[in-house]
């Protein structure tokens, strides 16, 4: 886990995203145990309420589930899960922009590939 928390944004939004960075880089693998919130509010020093708001946007999202009595568990299948949701936000917030912009420039598909595949040497 991050060891500190920003202003620009809620903070059970980031609980969820650090959560989410931790099971797409594998230091949190499928079927592993999660912190708990109480664990996650101690070491953040913030209400357990927010810290369960945080996880529980990952239940939701099929990210975790819950074991009465045990604790919460990375699902099966929730980094490719996570991996599929962020391409597309990839999708929409660069290669979207980036493929209007390349048209208004007149920059055709060949000249884009072009420059990628350059880009790939490095």
């Amino acid at each position: 886990m991050k060891s500190h928390l920003d202003d620009d944004k809620p903070i059970f939004q980031q609980i969820c995203e650090m959560m989410e960075e931790d099971i797409l880089d594998e230091e949190i693998r499928e079927g592993d145990k999660i912190p708990s919130t109480n664990e996650i509010a101690n070491f953040y020093r913030i209400n357990p309420a927010t810290a369960g708001k945080g996880i529980q946007s990952l239940v939701d999202k099929s990210i975790i589930y819950k074991r009465r009595g045990i604790g919460m568990f990375v699902e099966e299948g929730a980094k490719q899960k996570l991996i599929e949701e962020r391409k597309q936000e990839f999708m929409k917030n660069y290669v979207q922009p980036l493929i209007h912009e390349a048209k208004r420039l007149q920059v055709n598909k060949k000249e884009i590939i072009s420059y990628l595949e350059k880009e790939e040497e490095i």
